[in-house]
């Protein structure tokens, strides 16, 4: 199954409180974190929410 690595590059402060939720969600909770996810609908939206606020990168297994 295919993989996100995603990594918080831009500090959510002065967003909306929905978008900060989402990157709790996706446990992105300090800048340059990053998490691995799975690749399925429900995360990708969510990174579609807050995809000016992150960086994306398929793995590879």
């Amino acid at each position: 199954m295919a993989r996100l690595r995603v990594r918080l590059v831009k500090s959510p402060i002065g967003y909306a409180k929905d978008q900060k939720a989402t990157l709790k969600a996706l446990k992105l909770t300090k800048m340059n974190k990053v998490h691995e996810l799975p690749d399925n609908p429900a995360v990708r939206g969510m990174i579609h929410k807050v995809r000016h606020l992150v960086e994306v990168e398929e793995v590879k297994e």
